[in-house]
């Protein structure tokens, strides 16, 4: 049976920068991943006002999506305002009845992001609450948890992040650096905006590929810090709410040679 993974992101851009490779790596396996924005991207930009950029975002996270061939959907959630609602919480139930994932992504509960931080209150409340029949009654109830972790960070407080699951992505950076690629009016004009001067991006596509991976050195600096035996790394944390992964699940979910 192919394993199933659902990633809730708060932001259009968030799966493929925190797990893009990993997600690679299943679809290349025949699995099925399904992406989810909990917000809806429309804050994170120098010039462009909310409608637009909402849409913008909605096609760019279509075309990430097809670079791996995976299902996508964009909330209406106003980003940079997301609280974990009990009305939010429900759709995360849902979707994770609807879906019946194996395995859950998301952000941990410290980051720096309040978007962030607001997605993993949500998925972790949504655990266990996903088995409770009169709980979201129009969805039908799991009968199990699935696996939840997640994405590596570099935060230290009040706990630094702790990698039980590493993954080389050394073989699909150029699959990842395409997905981020889609994500134009961030990687490109947001995020290099916010940095400030100095931080020219290139004009041709080609150049732009090659850049990405320098400019955005996360799966470099993830296996730097928790697995130096990797060039390319994604890591994962096992979350203590949902189901415990018995060795069986690790090697499987986390694509075990």
């Amino acid at each position: 049976m192919p394993v199933r993974v659902l990633v809730f992101g708060a932001h259009p851009d968030d799966a493929e920068f925190h797990c893009g490779g990993f997600l690679a790596l299943h679809r290349q396996r025949g699995n099925v991943v399904r992406m989810i924005s909990v917000t809806d991207g429309s804050a994170g930009h120098q010039t462009l006002d909310r409608p637009t950029l909402a849409q913008r975002r909605r096609l760019e996270a279509s075309r990430a999506a097809a670079v791996i061939g995976c299902e996508v959907e964009v909330w209406k959630n106003l980003d940079g305002e997301l609280e974990p609602t009990l009305a939010v919480r429900r759709d995360v139930i849902r979707e994770i009845r609807r879906f019946r994932p194996d395995l859950v992504l998301t952000h941990r509960i410290h980051d720096y992001h309040p978007d962030h931080r607001a997605v993993a209150t949500l998925v972790r409340d949504a655990c266990y609450m996903v088995r409770v029949p009169n709980v979201v009654p129009d969805a039908k109830e799991l009968p199990n948890d699935p696996v939840v972790a997640c994405f590596a960070d570099f935060f230290s407080q009040p706990a630094p992040f702790r990698a039980d699951a590493k993954v080389d992505v050394a073989a699909v950076i150029e699959t990842w650096s395409r997905m981020l690629d889609c994500h134009a009016s961030q990687v490109y004009e947001w995020i290099p905006h916010t940095y400030g001067r100095g931080h020219e991006v290139p004009n041709d596509r080609a150049e732009r590929l090659r850049w990405l991976p320098e400019f955005y050195p996360r799966p470099r600096g993830v296996a730097r810090r928790f697995a130096p035996d990797l060039s390319l790394a994604e890591a994962f944390e096992i979350s203590e709410y949902a189901r415990k992964p018995t060795g069986d699940d690790m090697a499987r979910l986390f694509l075990a040679p």
